[in-house]
């Protein structure tokens, strides 16, 4: 396992066909890649107490959450995870809400988004290649 800080925590959602990324005021975190055969990442993030029904409300009705947490250092980019909630913890004037979840690649799936559209617009074979090579 591979233990990290956590430096930023923004919930992302869909309403109305739009995205919409809540920013946390986090408090403390880590980040532990757990290097299992799923891939499993947690995510442990120390908040205000002002949280709680806001997550509670989130558990229960959602069985996965977008997340976008910046991991290290706040300069860093951020990287996306789709999570469920694990539980929520009351810590003194605090809480703790566990996400466990898997990291989205980003780059793979925009790599899979120009092949798709090259294939769409009738490349293929070393046409097909030779176009994608230009593109990257």
């Amino acid at each position: 396992m591979k233990t990290f800080l956590l430096k930023a925590l923004q919930i992302v959602e869909s309403q109305n066909e739009e995205i919409v990324k809540t920013d946390i005021d986090l408090l403390d975190g880590l980040i532990i890649n757990r290097e299992d055969d799923n891939n499993t990442w947690l995510i442990e993030a120390l908040l205000d107490k002002k949280y709680i029904e806001f997550f509670k409300e989130m558990k229960e009705k959602q069985e996965q959450v977008m997340i976008e947490v910046k991991i290290s250092k706040l300069t860093n980019a951020p990287a996306t995870f789709i999570t469920s909630i694990d539980s929520i913890n009351k810590i003194g004037k605090h809480i703790n809400v566990m996400f466990m979840g898997k990291i989205i690649d980003k780059r793979n799936s925009k790599i899979e988004e120009m092949l798709s559209e090259l294939i769409e617009k009738g490349y293929e074979g070393e046409e097909l290649l030779n176009r994608f090579k230009k593109l990257l």
